[in-house]
């Protein structure tokens, strides 16, 4: 955020996708070698927009020091639209570092179903509760097939909804466990949250 309280700067948004989609192998041109990613670890960074937390960005780094790159950037949602991460089963995801205790593409939980990062627990920032159960999602079957009911199909935009956990579209998770599963990239260990 800069000094007068703006959240989303134009330009920097704008500098980051065109850098992010300039080095993701996907885009390389027909008959080119894709870019290789940096040396060096995996960087998972959700940071928060206060004024609109359902249109978040989940970003992916990659390297260390001088040489980290942005490398991708998704859409994310976390909450129901309330900022306080105290607030349970409707405010946002509590800023910090958090543990990714597992990852499955088939994870079967009574809420969270198919692709899932799953996240240690972690105390609110007020300490009066502490955030449990959860997750990177999005909304589909055990399989990452897309349901009938509204929990297991994505419809759009309000499905960036949660109970707090971080929420993606099925598509961009299914993008998210491909790229990190990749040999040249590496799964990272933390997602850090900011605001």
């Amino acid at each position: 955020m800069n000094s007068n309280g703006q959240h989303w700067r134009g330009t920097m948004i704008a500098g980051a996708l065109a850098t992010a989609l300039a080095l993701a192998p996907a885009t390389a041109a027909r008959g080119t070698a894709p870019v290789a990613p940096p040396a060096g670890p995996t960087t998972l960074v959700f940071d928060k927009n206060p004024k609109k937390p359902t249109d978040s960005r989940l970003l992916v780094y990659k390297g260390k020091g001088k040489e980290q790159k942005l490398w991708s950037v998704f859409r994310a949602g976390s909450g129901t639209g309330v900022t306080d991460d105290c607030s349970h089963a409707q405010g946002w995801l509590p800023n910090g570092t958090w543990k990714i205790k597992l990852k499955s593409r088939t994870y079967n939980g009574r809420l969270v179903k198919g692709y899932a990062v799953y996240l240690e627990n972690m105390p609110c920032s007020k300490n009066t509760l502490t955030r449990k159960e959860m997750f990177i999602h999005s909304e589909m079957n055990r399989d990452g097939t897309q349901g009938s009911t509204e929990a297991r199909r994505w419809d759009g935009v309000r499905d960036y909804k949660s109970y707090g956990c971080v929420k993606l579209s099925p598509n961009d998770i299914k993008k998210m466990f491909r790229l990190f599963d990749r040999r040249d990239f590496g799964w990272p260990t933390h997602l850090r949250v900011v605001s």
